[in-house]
Protein backbone atom coordinates (compact mmCIF):
# COMPACT_ATOMS: atom_id res chain seq x y z
CA UNK A 1 0.00 0.00 0.00
CA UNK A 2 1.53 3.36 -1.08
CA UNK A 3 0.69 6.61 0.62
CA UNK A 4 1.79 8.16 3.74
CA UNK A 5 2.40 5.74 6.74
CA UNK A 6 -0.20 6.33 9.55
CA UNK A 7 1.43 7.00 13.19
CA UNK A 8 -1.09 4.99 15.80
CA UNK A 9 -1.82 4.91 19.30
CA UNK A 10 -4.35 3.01 21.51
CA UNK A 11 -6.22 4.64 24.67
CA UNK A 12 -7.31 1.51 26.96
CA UNK A 13 -4.85 -1.36 26.63
CA UNK A 14 -7.04 -4.25 27.90
CA UNK A 15 -8.06 -7.17 26.11
CA UNK A 16 -9.61 -4.87 23.02
CA UNK A 17 -6.43 -2.63 23.67
CA UNK A 18 -4.07 -5.13 22.83
CA UNK A 19 -6.28 -6.62 19.75
CA UNK A 20 -5.85 -2.94 18.31
CA UNK A 21 -2.41 -2.68 19.27
CA UNK A 22 -1.87 -6.30 17.10
CA UNK A 23 -3.45 -4.98 14.23
CA UNK A 24 -1.65 -1.42 14.19
CA UNK A 25 2.01 -3.47 14.50
CA UNK A 26 1.08 -5.87 11.86
CA UNK A 27 -0.93 -3.66 8.63
CA UNK A 28 0.84 -2.15 6.29
CA UNK A 29 0.41 1.44 6.18
CA UNK A 30 0.14 2.25 10.06
CA UNK A 31 3.21 2.34 12.55
CA UNK A 32 1.76 1.78 16.64
CA UNK A 33 3.61 4.72 18.77
CA UNK A 34 2.09 3.90 21.70
CA UNK A 35 -0.77 3.01 23.87
CA UNK A 36 -2.32 4.63 27.80
CA UNK A 37 -4.15 3.53 29.96
CA UNK A 38 -5.27 4.54 33.66
CA UNK A 39 -3.69 0.64 34.95
CA UNK A 40 0.08 1.37 35.87
CA UNK A 41 -0.04 -2.69 35.64
CA UNK A 42 -1.26 -2.09 32.15
CA UNK A 43 1.12 0.03 30.59
CA UNK A 44 3.43 -2.09 32.26
CA UNK A 45 2.51 -5.13 30.26
CA UNK A 46 2.68 -2.87 26.91
CA UNK A 47 6.29 -2.17 27.82
CA UNK A 48 7.02 -5.65 28.64
CA UNK A 49 5.88 -6.32 25.11
CA UNK A 50 7.95 -3.41 23.84
CA UNK A 51 5.57 -1.19 23.01
CA UNK A 52 6.09 2.56 24.41
CA UNK A 53 3.51 3.38 26.86
CA UNK A 54 2.78 7.34 27.56
CA UNK A 55 2.68 8.97 30.92
CA UNK A 56 -0.85 10.11 30.45
CA UNK A 57 -3.29 10.96 28.58
CA UNK A 58 -2.90 14.56 27.82
CA UNK A 59 0.92 13.64 26.63
CA UNK A 60 -0.19 10.72 24.09
CA UNK A 61 -2.46 13.35 22.34
CA UNK A 62 -0.29 15.89 22.26
CA UNK A 63 2.19 13.92 20.34
CA UNK A 64 2.15 15.44 16.79
CA UNK A 65 3.45 12.32 15.17
CA UNK A 66 0.04 10.36 15.78
CA UNK A 67 -2.19 10.79 13.36
CA UNK A 68 -4.93 8.53 14.47
CA UNK A 69 -6.17 7.24 18.44
CA UNK A 70 -8.05 4.18 18.73
CA UNK A 71 -10.46 4.25 22.01
CA UNK A 72 -10.33 0.95 23.60
CA UNK A 73 -11.91 1.78 27.16
CA UNK A 74 -15.13 1.04 29.11
CA UNK A 75 -18.11 2.03 26.97
CA UNK A 76 -19.01 5.12 29.60
CA UNK A 77 -16.01 7.31 28.64
CA UNK A 78 -16.11 6.73 25.09
CA UNK A 79 -17.49 10.37 24.44
CA UNK A 80 -15.43 12.40 26.41
CA UNK A 81 -12.24 10.60 25.21
CA UNK A 82 -13.07 10.67 21.65
CA UNK A 83 -14.00 14.18 21.90
CA UNK A 84 -10.56 15.23 23.38
CA UNK A 85 -8.74 13.22 20.98
CA UNK A 86 -11.15 15.27 17.73
CA UNK A 87 -9.83 18.48 19.93
CA UNK A 88 -6.21 17.40 19.99
CA UNK A 89 -6.80 16.92 16.49
CA UNK A 90 -6.44 13.20 15.83
CA UNK A 91 -8.56 10.96 13.78
CA UNK A 92 -10.41 8.69 15.47
CA UNK A 93 -11.67 5.10 16.05
CA UNK A 94 -14.09 3.78 18.81
CA UNK A 95 -14.78 0.65 20.04
CA UNK A 96 -18.21 -0.80 20.02
CA UNK A 97 -20.91 0.33 21.31
CA UNK A 98 -19.73 3.45 20.36
CA UNK A 99 -21.83 5.57 23.13
CA UNK A 100 -24.24 5.14 25.76
CA UNK A 101 -27.03 6.64 23.64
CA UNK A 102 -27.83 8.29 20.61
CA UNK A 103 -27.52 11.65 22.31
CA UNK A 104 -23.78 11.30 23.26
CA UNK A 105 -23.15 9.98 19.44
CA UNK A 106 -24.76 12.77 18.06
CA UNK A 107 -22.11 15.09 19.74
CA UNK A 108 -19.48 13.14 18.87
CA UNK A 109 -20.29 13.45 15.31
CA UNK A 110 -20.54 17.11 15.88
CA UNK A 111 -17.05 17.10 17.23
CA UNK A 112 -15.74 15.20 14.26
CA UNK A 113 -17.21 17.68 11.92
CA UNK A 114 -16.24 21.32 14.42
CA UNK A 115 -12.32 19.51 14.03
CA UNK A 116 -12.31 18.14 10.51
CA UNK A 117 -11.16 14.58 11.53
CA UNK A 118 -11.94 11.38 10.82
CA UNK A 119 -14.29 9.87 13.17
CA UNK A 120 -15.53 5.94 12.95
CA UNK A 121 -16.27 2.67 15.03
CA UNK A 122 -15.02 -0.82 15.11
CA UNK A 123 -17.69 -3.26 13.84
CA UNK A 124 -15.20 -5.69 12.91
CA UNK A 125 -17.23 -8.22 12.37
CA UNK A 126 -18.91 -7.17 9.51
CA UNK A 127 -15.61 -9.11 8.10
CA UNK A 128 -16.44 -12.21 10.12
CA UNK A 129 -16.49 -15.51 7.43
CA UNK A 130 -19.60 -17.26 8.88
CA UNK A 131 -21.91 -13.98 8.42
CA UNK A 132 -20.27 -12.88 5.24
CA UNK A 133 -21.22 -17.15 3.94
CA UNK A 134 -24.25 -16.50 5.15
CA UNK A 135 -25.15 -13.20 2.93
CA UNK A 136 -23.35 -14.38 -0.24
CA UNK A 137 -26.35 -17.75 0.11
CA UNK A 138 -28.99 -15.10 0.94
CA UNK A 139 -28.02 -12.57 -1.80
CA UNK A 140 -27.17 -15.09 -4.66
CA UNK A 141 -30.46 -16.59 -4.23
CA UNK A 142 -29.33 -19.53 -3.48
CA UNK A 143 -32.67 -20.09 -1.14
CA UNK A 144 -34.95 -18.40 -3.51
CA UNK A 145 -37.08 -16.25 -0.99
CA UNK A 146 -36.07 -15.70 2.26
CA UNK A 147 -38.53 -16.00 4.81
CA UNK A 148 -36.56 -15.88 7.87
CA UNK A 149 -33.11 -15.75 9.04
CA UNK A 150 -31.48 -16.74 13.05
CA UNK A 151 -28.51 -15.36 14.27
CA UNK A 152 -27.04 -16.70 16.94
CA UNK A 153 -24.04 -16.92 19.73
CA UNK A 154 -24.55 -18.42 22.56
CA UNK A 155 -21.88 -19.32 25.57
CA UNK A 156 -22.42 -21.30 29.11
CA UNK A 157 -19.67 -18.95 31.18
CA UNK A 158 -22.21 -16.23 31.73
CA UNK A 159 -21.55 -12.58 32.04
CA UNK A 160 -18.24 -11.31 31.52
CA UNK A 161 -16.36 -10.05 34.97
CA UNK A 162 -15.57 -6.07 35.21
CA UNK A 163 -16.89 -3.04 34.09
CA UNK A 164 -19.06 -5.11 31.40
CA UNK A 165 -21.25 -6.42 34.30
CA UNK A 166 -22.04 -3.13 35.73
CA UNK A 167 -24.83 -0.97 34.20
CA UNK A 168 -23.05 2.44 34.68
CA UNK A 169 -20.18 1.47 32.41
CA UNK A 170 -22.26 0.31 29.76
CA UNK A 171 -22.44 -3.41 30.63
CA UNK A 172 -24.77 -6.18 29.39
CA UNK A 173 -24.49 -8.59 26.01
CA UNK A 174 -27.41 -6.08 24.21
CA UNK A 175 -24.17 -3.71 24.54
CA UNK A 176 -21.35 -6.17 24.56
CA UNK A 177 -22.64 -8.93 21.33
CA UNK A 178 -25.51 -7.50 20.60
CA UNK A 179 -23.99 -4.55 18.73
CA UNK A 180 -22.28 -7.05 16.50
CA UNK A 181 -25.08 -8.91 15.53
CA UNK A 182 -27.60 -6.04 15.19
CA UNK A 183 -25.09 -4.21 12.76
CA UNK A 184 -24.61 -7.40 10.99
CA UNK A 185 -28.17 -7.44 10.41
CA UNK A 186 -28.75 -3.69 9.60
CA UNK A 187 -25.72 -3.95 6.91
CA UNK A 188 -27.25 -6.89 5.23
CA UNK A 189 -30.89 -5.67 5.26
CA UNK A 190 -29.57 -2.32 4.07
CA UNK A 191 -32.41 -2.18 1.47
CA UNK A 192 -35.40 -3.27 3.17
CA UNK A 193 -37.17 -1.19 5.84
CA UNK A 194 -37.46 -1.95 9.45
CA UNK A 195 -41.13 -2.62 10.66
CA UNK A 196 -40.76 -3.66 14.49
CA UNK A 197 -38.81 -5.59 17.20
CA UNK A 198 -39.79 -7.56 20.17
CA UNK A 199 -37.06 -8.07 22.53
CA UNK A 200 -36.49 -9.98 25.87
CA UNK A 201 -33.31 -9.91 28.36
CA UNK A 202 -32.07 -12.47 30.57
CA UNK A 203 -31.00 -12.19 33.71
CA UNK A 204 -30.54 -15.05 35.38
CA UNK A 205 -27.78 -14.32 38.30
CA UNK A 206 -26.97 -10.54 37.32
CA UNK A 207 -30.16 -8.32 37.45
CA UNK A 208 -28.44 -5.11 36.85
CA UNK A 209 -26.97 -5.98 33.35
CA UNK A 210 -28.74 -8.01 30.92
CA UNK A 211 -26.67 -11.67 30.40
CA UNK A 212 -28.46 -12.35 27.17
CA UNK A 213 -31.43 -11.07 24.97
CA UNK A 214 -33.37 -12.33 22.13
CA UNK A 215 -35.28 -9.70 19.62
CA UNK A 216 -37.49 -11.10 17.03
CA UNK A 217 -37.07 -8.37 14.28
CA UNK A 218 -39.71 -7.83 10.98
CA UNK A 219 -38.93 -5.93 7.72
CA UNK A 220 -41.64 -4.14 5.68
CA UNK A 221 -41.22 -6.76 2.52
CA UNK A 222 -38.63 -8.00 3.74
CA UNK A 223 -37.28 -11.61 5.73
CA UNK A 224 -37.81 -11.81 9.37
CA UNK A 225 -35.12 -11.71 11.69
CA UNK A 226 -34.14 -13.54 15.22
CA UNK A 227 -30.93 -12.33 16.79
CA UNK A 228 -29.92 -14.19 20.36
CA UNK A 229 -26.99 -13.94 22.51
CA UNK A 230 -27.14 -15.91 25.30
CA UNK A 231 -24.92 -16.97 28.02
CA UNK A 232 -26.11 -19.46 29.97
CA UNK A 233 -26.54 -22.00 27.30
CA UNK A 234 -25.12 -25.64 27.54
CA UNK A 235 -25.51 -26.72 24.35
CA UNK A 236 -25.46 -24.80 21.56
CA UNK A 237 -27.89 -23.84 18.77
CA UNK A 238 -26.66 -22.92 15.05
CA UNK A 239 -24.52 -19.87 13.99
CA UNK A 240 -26.99 -19.12 11.59
CA UNK A 241 -30.19 -20.66 9.85
CA UNK A 242 -31.79 -19.01 6.81
CA UNK A 243 -34.93 -20.89 4.98
CA UNK A 244 -36.74 -19.40 1.88
CA UNK A 245 -39.28 -20.83 -0.85
CA UNK A 246 -36.22 -22.82 -2.56
CA UNK A 247 -34.18 -24.39 0.67
CA UNK A 248 -32.86 -23.99 3.65
CA UNK A 249 -29.21 -23.29 5.33
CA UNK A 250 -27.41 -23.77 8.10
CA UNK A 251 -24.07 -23.30 9.62
CA UNK A 252 -22.91 -24.45 12.80
CA UNK A 253 -20.24 -22.39 14.10
CA UNK A 254 -17.30 -20.26 13.42
CA UNK A 255 -15.67 -22.61 11.07
CA UNK A 256 -18.74 -22.35 9.08
CA UNK A 257 -19.43 -26.07 9.48
CA UNK A 258 -23.24 -26.91 7.76
CA UNK A 259 -25.05 -27.48 4.68
CA UNK A 260 -27.83 -26.37 1.97
CA UNK A 261 -30.71 -28.14 1.12
CA UNK A 262 -32.06 -27.15 -2.04
CA UNK A 263 -35.82 -28.05 -3.02
CA UNK A 264 -37.00 -29.03 -6.65
CA UNK A 265 -40.14 -30.18 -6.15
CA UNK A 266 -42.68 -29.07 -3.49
CA UNK A 267 -45.37 -31.29 -4.14
CA UNK A 268 -45.08 -34.82 -3.54
CA UNK A 269 -47.77 -38.06 -4.46
CA UNK A 270 -48.98 -40.37 -2.09
CA UNK A 271 -46.55 -39.40 1.06
CA UNK A 272 -46.67 -42.31 3.17
CA UNK A 273 -47.34 -41.19 7.00
CA UNK A 274 -44.79 -41.90 9.74
CA UNK A 275 -45.14 -42.73 13.55
CA UNK A 276 -44.82 -39.06 15.04
CA UNK A 277 -44.86 -39.77 18.69
CA UNK A 278 -48.72 -41.32 19.70
CA UNK A 279 -49.54 -40.82 16.06
CA UNK A 280 -49.41 -40.62 12.26
CA UNK A 281 -48.32 -37.85 10.15
CA UNK A 282 -48.00 -37.18 6.54
CA UNK A 283 -46.77 -33.40 7.35
CA UNK A 284 -43.75 -34.22 9.05
CA UNK A 285 -42.88 -36.79 6.89
CA UNK A 286 -39.35 -36.82 5.50
CA UNK A 287 -38.94 -36.09 1.85
CA UNK A 288 -38.03 -38.08 -0.90
CA UNK A 289 -34.41 -37.77 -1.28
CA UNK A 290 -35.20 -37.29 -5.24
CA UNK A 291 -37.49 -33.73 -4.43
CA UNK A 292 -34.16 -32.19 -2.55
CA UNK A 293 -30.35 -32.42 -2.73
CA UNK A 294 -27.77 -31.31 -0.25
CA UNK A 295 -24.70 -29.01 -0.90
CA UNK A 296 -22.13 -28.27 1.31
CA UNK A 297 -21.57 -24.63 2.71
CA UNK A 298 -18.57 -23.17 0.83
CA UNK A 299 -16.81 -20.30 3.01
CA UNK A 300 -16.29 -16.46 2.27
CA UNK A 301 -12.85 -15.84 3.18
CA UNK A 302 -11.98 -12.92 5.09
CA UNK A 303 -9.61 -10.78 6.86
CA UNK A 304 -10.29 -8.43 9.93
CA UNK A 305 -7.12 -6.38 8.93
CA UNK A 306 -9.57 -4.91 6.63
CA UNK A 307 -11.29 -2.71 8.55
CA UNK A 308 -7.59 -1.48 9.69
CA UNK A 309 -6.91 -1.28 5.60
CA UNK A 310 -10.03 0.73 4.83
CA UNK A 311 -9.34 4.16 7.63
CA UNK A 312 -5.89 3.57 6.04
CA UNK A 313 -6.88 4.23 2.66
CA UNK A 314 -9.63 7.06 3.74
CA UNK A 315 -6.92 8.78 5.64
CA UNK A 316 -4.73 8.93 2.68
CA UNK A 317 -7.13 9.63 0.27
CA UNK A 318 -8.02 6.33 -1.33
CA UNK A 319 -11.33 5.53 0.00
CA UNK A 320 -14.70 5.76 1.38
CA UNK A 321 -15.04 4.65 4.97
CA UNK A 322 -16.96 1.82 5.24
CA UNK A 323 -18.46 2.22 8.94
CA UNK A 324 -20.52 5.59 8.52
CA UNK A 325 -22.05 8.13 10.50
CA UNK A 326 -25.60 6.97 9.40
CA UNK A 327 -24.84 3.50 10.04
CA UNK A 328 -24.00 4.37 13.45
CA UNK A 329 -27.13 6.18 14.09
CA UNK A 330 -29.41 3.47 12.66
CA UNK A 331 -27.55 0.90 14.94
CA UNK A 332 -27.82 3.07 17.70
CA UNK A 333 -31.43 4.08 17.40
CA UNK A 334 -32.08 0.06 16.92
CA UNK A 335 -30.38 -0.56 20.13
CA UNK A 336 -32.48 1.84 22.34
CA UNK A 337 -35.51 0.14 20.71
CA UNK A 338 -34.77 -3.26 22.22
CA UNK A 339 -34.16 -1.77 25.82
CA UNK A 340 -37.49 0.29 25.14
CA UNK A 341 -39.24 -3.00 24.09
CA UNK A 342 -38.09 -4.97 27.07
CA UNK A 343 -38.68 -2.76 29.63
CA UNK A 344 -42.17 -2.47 28.24
CA UNK A 345 -42.64 -5.82 27.01
CA UNK A 346 -44.53 -5.01 23.57
CA UNK A 347 -43.87 -4.46 20.22
CA UNK A 348 -41.66 -1.23 19.09
CA UNK A 349 -42.54 0.01 15.61
CA UNK A 350 -40.41 1.96 13.47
Amino acid sequence: MSGKVIGGAVIGYGGMGNFHSEKMQSVEGIRLLGVYDIDPERNRAAEEKGIHAYASREELLADPAIDLVTVATPNDVHKEIVIAALAAGKNVICEKPVSMNSAELEEMIAAAKKYGKLFTVHQNRRWDEDYLTIRKIIEAGELGRVFRIESRVHGSRGIPGGWREEKAHGGGMVLDWGVHLLDQMLTMMHDYELESVYATLDHLTNFECDEGFTALVRYKNGPEWLVEVKTCNFIEMPRWYAFGDGGSAVIRNWDCDGEIVKIFNHGEDDVAPVQAGAGLTRTMAPRNEQTVEKFPIVKVKSDWAEYYKNVIAVLNGKAEIVVTHDQLRRSMMFLEKVFESARKNEVIYF
